[in-house]
Protein backbone atom coordinates (compact mmCIF):
# COMPACT_ATOMS: atom_id res chain seq x y z
CA UNK A 1 0.00 0.00 0.00
CA UNK A 2 2.78 2.44 0.93
CA UNK A 3 4.64 2.24 -2.42
CA UNK A 4 1.34 2.65 -4.27
CA UNK A 5 0.43 5.70 -2.21
CA UNK A 6 3.86 7.25 -2.80
CA UNK A 7 3.58 6.55 -6.53
CA UNK A 8 0.19 8.27 -6.71
CA UNK A 9 1.54 11.30 -4.84
CA UNK A 10 4.44 11.52 -7.28
CA UNK A 11 2.08 11.26 -10.24
CA UNK A 12 -0.11 14.02 -8.83
CA UNK A 13 2.94 16.21 -8.28
CA UNK A 14 4.31 15.61 -11.77
CA UNK A 15 0.90 16.41 -13.25
CA UNK A 16 1.37 20.03 -12.18
CA UNK A 17 4.53 20.47 -14.29
CA UNK A 18 2.67 21.64 -17.45
CA UNK A 19 0.66 24.14 -15.38
CA UNK A 20 3.81 25.46 -13.69
CA UNK A 21 5.48 25.75 -17.11
CA UNK A 22 2.57 27.84 -18.45
CA UNK A 23 2.58 29.99 -15.30
CA UNK A 24 6.32 30.68 -15.66
CA UNK A 25 5.93 31.59 -19.34
CA UNK A 26 3.05 33.94 -18.51
CA UNK A 27 5.01 35.60 -15.68
CA UNK A 28 8.01 36.08 -17.95
CA UNK A 29 5.82 37.46 -20.75
CA UNK A 30 4.36 39.97 -18.29
CA UNK A 31 7.83 41.15 -17.29
CA UNK A 32 9.10 41.21 -20.87
CA UNK A 33 6.15 43.18 -22.19
CA UNK A 34 5.52 45.62 -19.33
CA UNK A 35 9.09 46.30 -18.20
CA UNK A 36 11.41 45.54 -21.10
CA UNK A 37 9.14 46.65 -23.95
CA UNK A 38 6.77 49.31 -22.60
CA UNK A 39 9.05 50.95 -20.02
CA UNK A 40 12.53 50.50 -21.54
CA UNK A 41 11.92 50.29 -25.29
CA UNK A 42 8.86 52.37 -26.19
CA UNK A 43 9.58 56.10 -25.98
CA UNK A 44 6.09 57.50 -26.58
CA UNK A 45 4.12 57.94 -23.34
CA UNK A 46 0.80 57.77 -25.19
CA UNK A 47 1.77 54.50 -26.86
CA UNK A 48 2.88 53.08 -23.53
CA UNK A 49 -0.46 53.91 -21.88
CA UNK A 50 -2.57 52.45 -24.70
CA UNK A 51 -0.50 49.28 -24.89
CA UNK A 52 -0.50 48.78 -21.12
CA UNK A 53 -4.29 49.24 -20.83
CA UNK A 54 -5.15 46.70 -23.52
CA UNK A 55 -2.40 44.35 -22.37
CA UNK A 56 -3.69 44.25 -18.79
CA UNK A 57 -7.30 43.75 -19.93
CA UNK A 58 -6.34 40.69 -21.98
CA UNK A 59 -3.97 39.50 -19.26
CA UNK A 60 -6.64 39.67 -16.52
CA UNK A 61 -9.26 37.84 -18.61
CA UNK A 62 -6.72 35.21 -19.63
CA UNK A 63 -5.56 34.52 -16.06
CA UNK A 64 -9.14 34.57 -14.73
CA UNK A 65 -10.42 32.00 -17.23
CA UNK A 66 -7.30 29.86 -16.86
CA UNK A 67 -7.69 29.85 -13.07
CA UNK A 68 -11.36 28.86 -13.32
CA UNK A 69 -10.54 26.04 -15.73
CA UNK A 70 -7.89 24.63 -13.41
CA UNK A 71 -9.63 24.88 -10.06
CA UNK A 72 -13.27 24.17 -10.97
CA UNK A 73 -13.98 20.65 -9.74
CA UNK A 74 -15.37 18.25 -12.37
CA UNK A 75 -19.07 17.51 -11.84
CA UNK A 76 -19.85 13.90 -10.91
CA UNK A 77 -23.02 11.75 -11.13
CA UNK A 78 -25.47 12.31 -8.29
CA UNK A 79 -26.40 9.66 -5.73
CA UNK A 80 -29.50 8.65 -7.65
CA UNK A 81 -27.23 6.99 -10.23
CA UNK A 82 -25.62 4.76 -7.61
CA UNK A 83 -27.00 1.26 -7.32
CA UNK A 84 -29.12 0.56 -4.22
CA UNK A 85 -27.26 -1.51 -1.65
CA UNK A 86 -29.20 -4.69 -2.37
CA UNK A 87 -28.74 -4.37 -6.15
CA UNK A 88 -25.07 -3.56 -5.71
CA UNK A 89 -24.48 -6.71 -3.68
CA UNK A 90 -26.41 -8.81 -6.20
CA UNK A 91 -24.46 -7.27 -9.07
CA UNK A 92 -21.08 -7.97 -7.47
CA UNK A 93 -21.98 -11.56 -6.58
CA UNK A 94 -23.44 -12.32 -10.01
CA UNK A 95 -20.99 -13.75 -12.55
CA UNK A 96 -23.27 -13.91 -15.60
CA UNK A 97 -23.23 -10.69 -17.67
CA UNK A 98 -26.86 -11.21 -18.73
CA UNK A 99 -28.08 -11.27 -15.13
CA UNK A 100 -25.92 -8.28 -14.27
CA UNK A 101 -27.56 -6.36 -17.09
CA UNK A 102 -31.00 -7.28 -15.76
CA UNK A 103 -30.04 -5.76 -12.42
CA UNK A 104 -28.86 -2.60 -14.16
CA UNK A 105 -32.01 -2.38 -16.30
CA UNK A 106 -34.20 -2.55 -13.20
CA UNK A 107 -32.17 0.15 -11.47
CA UNK A 108 -32.19 2.37 -14.57
CA UNK A 109 -35.93 2.34 -15.20
CA UNK A 110 -36.42 5.43 -13.03
CA UNK A 111 -33.34 7.28 -14.27
CA UNK A 112 -33.35 9.95 -17.01
CA UNK A 113 -31.10 8.15 -19.49
CA UNK A 114 -31.15 7.79 -23.22
CA UNK A 115 -27.75 6.55 -24.41
CA UNK A 116 -26.49 2.99 -24.33
CA UNK A 117 -23.29 1.08 -24.95
CA UNK A 118 -22.42 -0.07 -28.45
CA UNK A 119 -24.13 -3.38 -27.66
CA UNK A 120 -27.28 -1.63 -26.39
CA UNK A 121 -26.55 -2.28 -22.70
CA UNK A 122 -26.73 0.07 -19.73
CA UNK A 123 -23.59 2.17 -19.33
CA UNK A 124 -22.14 1.25 -15.95
CA UNK A 125 -18.81 2.20 -14.37
CA UNK A 126 -17.36 -0.66 -12.32
CA UNK A 127 -14.67 1.64 -10.95
CA UNK A 128 -17.05 4.31 -9.56
CA UNK A 129 -19.93 1.84 -9.20
CA UNK A 130 -22.49 4.18 -10.78
CA UNK A 131 -24.79 4.01 -13.76
CA UNK A 132 -23.41 6.58 -16.18
CA UNK A 133 -25.71 9.47 -17.09
CA UNK A 134 -25.85 10.53 -20.73
CA UNK A 135 -22.53 11.98 -21.98
CA UNK A 136 -20.77 10.94 -18.76
CA UNK A 137 -17.45 9.09 -19.00
CA UNK A 138 -14.81 7.81 -16.61
CA UNK A 139 -11.54 9.74 -16.58
CA UNK A 140 -8.61 7.47 -15.78
CA UNK A 141 -6.38 10.44 -14.89
CA UNK A 142 -8.86 11.91 -12.40
CA UNK A 143 -10.11 8.42 -11.45
CA UNK A 144 -13.75 9.53 -11.46
CA UNK A 145 -16.78 9.71 -13.70
CA UNK A 146 -17.17 13.22 -15.15
CA UNK A 147 -20.44 14.69 -16.40
CA UNK A 148 -20.36 15.59 -20.10
CA UNK A 149 -16.68 14.79 -20.20
CA UNK A 150 -14.79 16.36 -23.09
CA UNK A 151 -11.19 15.38 -22.35
CA UNK A 152 -8.51 15.45 -19.69
CA UNK A 153 -6.20 18.41 -20.34
CA UNK A 154 -2.66 18.17 -18.95
CA UNK A 155 -2.15 21.93 -19.48
CA UNK A 156 -4.77 22.66 -16.81
CA UNK A 157 -4.25 19.42 -14.84
CA UNK A 158 -7.98 18.94 -14.76
CA UNK A 159 -10.75 17.15 -16.56
CA UNK A 160 -12.70 19.39 -18.93
CA UNK A 161 -16.41 18.67 -18.72
CA UNK A 162 -19.81 20.11 -17.90
CA UNK A 163 -18.65 22.22 -14.94
CA UNK A 164 -15.76 24.02 -16.67
CA UNK A 165 -16.15 23.59 -20.45
CA UNK A 166 -17.19 27.23 -20.88
CA UNK A 167 -14.14 28.31 -18.87
CA UNK A 168 -11.92 26.17 -21.09
CA UNK A 169 -13.31 27.78 -24.26
CA UNK A 170 -12.77 31.26 -22.79
CA UNK A 171 -9.27 30.25 -21.70
CA UNK A 172 -8.45 29.36 -25.30
CA UNK A 173 -10.09 32.56 -26.57
CA UNK A 174 -8.33 34.93 -24.19
CA UNK A 175 -4.99 33.17 -24.50
CA UNK A 176 -5.29 33.63 -28.27
CA UNK A 177 -6.18 37.31 -27.85
CA UNK A 178 -3.29 37.72 -25.40
CA UNK A 179 -0.77 36.17 -27.78
CA UNK A 180 -2.11 38.00 -30.83
CA UNK A 181 -1.95 41.34 -29.07
CA UNK A 182 1.62 40.74 -27.94
CA UNK A 183 2.75 39.55 -31.37
CA UNK A 184 1.07 42.47 -33.17
CA UNK A 185 2.45 45.18 -30.88
CA UNK A 186 5.94 43.70 -30.55
CA UNK A 187 6.36 43.14 -34.30
CA UNK A 188 7.56 46.65 -35.17
CA UNK A 189 10.17 46.56 -32.40
CA UNK A 190 11.16 43.05 -33.40
CA UNK A 191 11.86 44.38 -36.90
CA UNK A 192 13.83 47.32 -35.49
CA UNK A 193 16.03 44.84 -33.67
CA UNK A 194 17.32 43.50 -36.95
CA UNK A 195 18.14 46.97 -38.30
CA UNK A 196 19.25 48.80 -35.15
CA UNK A 197 20.64 47.96 -31.75
CA UNK A 198 17.39 48.05 -29.78
CA UNK A 199 17.48 47.87 -25.98
CA UNK A 200 16.30 44.60 -24.43
CA UNK A 201 16.72 42.87 -27.78
CA UNK A 202 16.68 39.37 -26.30
CA UNK A 203 13.27 39.86 -24.64
CA UNK A 204 11.80 41.57 -27.70
CA UNK A 205 13.06 38.83 -29.99
CA UNK A 206 12.04 35.92 -27.79
CA UNK A 207 8.69 37.48 -26.81
CA UNK A 208 7.62 37.71 -30.44
CA UNK A 209 8.68 34.14 -31.22
CA UNK A 210 6.89 32.70 -28.17
CA UNK A 211 3.70 34.69 -28.83
CA UNK A 212 3.66 33.68 -32.50
CA UNK A 213 4.30 30.02 -31.66
CA UNK A 214 1.45 29.89 -29.13
CA UNK A 215 -0.85 31.72 -31.56
CA UNK A 216 -0.48 29.00 -34.14
CA UNK A 217 -1.03 26.13 -31.70
CA UNK A 218 -3.94 27.76 -29.83
CA UNK A 219 -5.72 28.90 -33.00
CA UNK A 220 -6.17 25.37 -34.32
CA UNK A 221 -7.40 24.06 -30.96
CA UNK A 222 -9.73 27.01 -30.42
CA UNK A 223 -11.21 26.65 -33.92
CA UNK A 224 -11.80 22.94 -33.35
CA UNK A 225 -13.64 23.50 -30.06
CA UNK A 226 -15.77 26.26 -31.58
CA UNK A 227 -16.81 23.71 -34.20
CA UNK A 228 -17.65 21.24 -31.42
CA UNK A 229 -19.78 23.85 -29.62
CA UNK A 230 -21.66 24.61 -32.83
CA UNK A 231 -22.38 20.89 -33.27
CA UNK A 232 -23.07 20.30 -29.55
CA UNK A 233 -20.50 17.51 -29.36
CA UNK A 234 -17.73 16.70 -26.95
CA UNK A 235 -14.30 15.61 -28.12
CA UNK A 236 -15.19 12.04 -27.15
CA UNK A 237 -18.43 12.18 -29.14
CA UNK A 238 -16.58 13.57 -32.16
CA UNK A 239 -14.44 10.43 -32.28
CA UNK A 240 -17.12 7.99 -31.10
CA UNK A 241 -20.75 8.83 -31.81
CA UNK A 242 -23.14 8.31 -28.87
CA UNK A 243 -25.42 5.28 -29.14
CA UNK A 244 -29.16 5.84 -28.68
CA UNK A 245 -32.05 3.41 -28.65
CA UNK A 246 -32.36 3.93 -32.39
CA UNK A 247 -28.62 3.44 -32.97
CA UNK A 248 -25.53 5.62 -33.04
CA UNK A 249 -26.05 9.25 -34.04
CA UNK A 250 -23.25 11.82 -34.04
CA UNK A 251 -25.84 14.61 -34.16
CA UNK A 252 -28.04 13.12 -31.46
CA UNK A 253 -27.59 16.08 -29.10
CA UNK A 254 -27.54 18.81 -31.73
CA UNK A 255 -30.42 21.27 -31.32
CA UNK A 256 -29.45 23.79 -33.98
CA UNK A 257 -26.59 26.29 -33.98
CA UNK A 258 -28.09 28.90 -31.64
CA UNK A 259 -29.39 26.41 -29.10
CA UNK A 260 -26.11 24.50 -29.21
CA UNK A 261 -24.22 27.66 -28.27
CA UNK A 262 -26.73 28.40 -25.49
CA UNK A 263 -26.12 24.92 -24.05
CA UNK A 264 -22.54 25.97 -23.22
CA UNK A 265 -22.75 29.74 -22.77
CA UNK A 266 -26.31 30.21 -21.53
CA UNK A 267 -29.20 32.41 -22.65
CA UNK A 268 -27.87 35.79 -21.48
CA UNK A 269 -25.29 37.07 -23.95
CA UNK A 270 -23.95 39.66 -21.50
CA UNK A 271 -22.33 36.83 -19.54
CA UNK A 272 -20.86 34.93 -22.48
CA UNK A 273 -17.43 36.56 -22.30
CA UNK A 274 -17.11 36.31 -18.53
CA UNK A 275 -15.65 33.16 -16.91
CA UNK A 276 -18.68 32.58 -14.70
CA UNK A 277 -20.83 29.46 -14.94
CA UNK A 278 -23.87 30.03 -17.19
CA UNK A 279 -24.20 26.67 -18.98
CA UNK A 280 -27.70 25.24 -19.28
CA UNK A 281 -28.90 22.11 -17.49
CA UNK A 282 -27.57 20.08 -14.61
CA UNK A 283 -25.11 17.89 -16.52
CA UNK A 284 -27.19 14.77 -15.82
CA UNK A 285 -29.82 15.08 -18.56
CA UNK A 286 -29.65 16.66 -22.00
CA UNK A 287 -32.28 17.33 -24.65
CA UNK A 288 -31.76 14.94 -27.56
CA UNK A 289 -32.79 15.11 -31.18
CA UNK A 290 -34.62 12.03 -32.51
CA UNK A 291 -34.69 11.51 -36.25
CA UNK A 292 -37.34 9.07 -37.43
CA UNK A 293 -37.25 7.68 -40.93
CA UNK A 294 -40.88 8.65 -41.54
CA UNK A 295 -40.45 12.18 -40.22
CA UNK A 296 -39.07 15.05 -42.18
CA UNK A 297 -38.67 17.36 -39.21
CA UNK A 298 -36.39 16.74 -36.26
CA UNK A 299 -37.98 17.03 -32.84
CA UNK A 300 -36.32 17.85 -29.56
CA UNK A 301 -37.40 15.48 -26.81
CA UNK A 302 -36.52 14.72 -23.25
CA UNK A 303 -34.68 11.40 -22.94
CA UNK A 304 -36.60 8.57 -21.35
CA UNK A 305 -35.22 5.23 -20.23
CA UNK A 306 -35.93 2.10 -22.19
CA UNK A 307 -38.02 -0.53 -20.38
CA UNK A 308 -36.24 -3.49 -18.86
CA UNK A 309 -35.46 -6.36 -21.25
CA UNK A 310 -35.12 -9.98 -20.38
Amino acid sequence: MAPTHVLRCCQRGLAWIPVIFIALVVCWSYYAYVVELCLFTILSIGEQIVYLIFFHLSFIMFVWSYWKTIFTQPANPSKEFCLPKADKESYEKEERPETQQEILWRAATSLPMYTRTGAGAIRYCDRCQVIKPDRCHHCSACDMCVLKMDHHCPWVNNCVGFSNYKFFILFLAYSLVYCLFIAATVLQYFIKFWTNDTHAKFHVLFLFFVAAMFCISILSLFTYHLWLVGKNRSTIEAFRAPVFRTGSDKNGFSLGFRKNIAQVFGDQKKYWLLPIFTSQGDGLTFPARLVNAADVEQATVTPRPEPSKR
